[in-house]
């Protein structure tokens, strides 16, 4: 079963609570706190894997989450860290962020990872609160909560070139002549439904990656024949070969096929349509195909410098001409550099806190905002006491003030509601 995109949701880990613990030994009457940090939050990472062609594993399982953070214990035990949740995808998959649109991950190679949902920091054991001031601390950090996603991933196959053509033009009997791929061919429009990967071997040291690109009809690229989703293959490509009928086999003509496709392609991507482009002139094992190939090669020659090389997928006559003309093609087209780090993470200006007034009640967000409430204890007057300290050196105190909040009012982080007390 091939798929080429898919939509899944993920949950990192949250990381686990502090400790608040004492010594209880007796020979120390009066043992001081040793309660530990609570372990980090797992992540949830992606990672190509080699000879991976298909998101079928995702689109059965559609939902990740990585391991909890432990909780700290007493006698300074730290809590162990979450187990990172691995998902395996594809080279080729590009990862988006389904609510931004922002891409997070473009994975073009096997063994690259990107990281899509960082877990939370594991919670301050009450050790961490010991001060001149306070011998005995009885407070601790929860865990923060790990970060959660809704993600779109997309396949777009990794060739060197890609086949393109009207249905039925002969790109699926070319590919399976001159490689060990072995898409299914029939005398029938649209008899390949899925993109297909071949290597074709000129000798023992030459060879590249050709597709098979599902055929494509006028409106592909808005999706006609599900154009739009065949298209978005052959955009990592470095070179076409543009498959025309010249026998005229099901009606069509030579050159508004060619033509059609072109057009096609810019529609959907220019950048697609500027690639360098050969044309397989195929069918000219029968009679029809001589008046085709004239046809197209007198409007070759008066529109572009392209020439056509005529060949028959079933006699296999020109065959080895198109290979070699495609290898040294390639050989003038520099590859795509690599990536060398995927996860990369684009920093951008975003206020510490913003407030915003609802129905008399006073929305508060930001990122460390966030952070600072949801990883305090609001059962535990000390950490109340504690976030409190922690709002008025962040300036937000004031600000609500400023903003109209009272005493007793109720402030909103999230889904935890607390009343301003300034």
């Amino acid at each position: 079963m091939f798929v080429d995109q898919v939509k899944i949701h993920v949950k990192a880990g949250n990381g686990g609570n502090g400790c608040i613990s004492f010594r209880r030994e007796k020979s120390v009457p009066r043992g001081g706190p040793n309660g530990g940090d609570g372990g980090k939050g797992g992540d949830v990472i992606a990672q190509a894997v080699e000879h991976l062609n298909t998101l079928v594993e995702q689109y059965y399982t559609q939902h990740y989450n990585a391991k909890n953070g432990e909780h700290g214990k007493g006698k300074n035990m730290h809590g162990a860290d979450g187990e990172d949740m691995i998902i395996r995808v594809p080279p080729g998959t590009i990862i988006t962020d389904a609510k931004t649109g922002e891409i997070i991950a473009d994975l073009t190679s096997a063994g690259q990872t990107a990281i899509l949902a960082r877990g939370g920091r594991g919670g301050k054991g009450n050790t961490r609160f010991k001060s001149s001031t306070n011998q005995a601390p009885k407070v601790a950090e929860k865990g923060e909560p790990g970060e959660e996603k809704d993600l779109i991933l997309e396949l777009r196959l990794i060739a060197d070139i890609g086949l393109v053509g009207y249905p039925n033009a002969g790109k699926s009997s070319i590919l399976s002549r001159v490689s060990s791929a072995k898409p299914k061919v029939a005398d029938y429009p649209f008899t390949t439904l899925v993109p297909v990967l071949g290597v074709v071997r000129i000798d023992e040291e030459k060879s590249f990656v050709l597709a098979d690109i599902p055929g494509l009809i006028e409106g592909a690229h808005n999706g006609a024949g599900l154009g739009d989703e065949f298209l978005r293959h052959i955009t990592r490509t470095r070179a076409l070969i543009h498959v025309v009928d010249l026998a005229s086999v099901d009606g069509r003509d030579p050159v508004d096929d060619y033509e059609n496709i072109n057009e096609e392609l810019s529609l959907y991507d220019e950048k697609l349509a500027g690639l360098p482009q050969i044309v397989a002139g195929n069918k000219i094992d029968l009679p029809s195909a001589k008046d085709g190939l004239r046809k197209l090669e007198r409007h070759l020659a008066k529109n572009s410098d392209r020439k056509v090389i005529p060949v028959s997928a079933l006699t296999g006559e020109g065959i080895q001409t198109l290979l070699y003309s495609a290898y040294e093609l390639l050989e003038g087209i520099p590859k795509a550099k690599e990536q060398e780090q995927i996860d990369v993470i684009e920093y951008s200006y975003e206020p510490i806190f913003n407030i915003e007034k609802q129905g008399g009640k006073y929305i508060l967000s930001g990122k460390a905002v966030r952070r600072a409430v949801l990883m305090t204890d609001m059962e535990n007057e000390f950490a109340v006491n504690l976030l409190h300290n922690k709002l008025k050196k962040m300036g937000i105190i004031r600000a609500l003030q400023k903003a109209g909040a009272k005493d007793g009012d109720t402030i909103v982080v999230d889904d935890v509601e607390f009343t301003f007390m300034s």
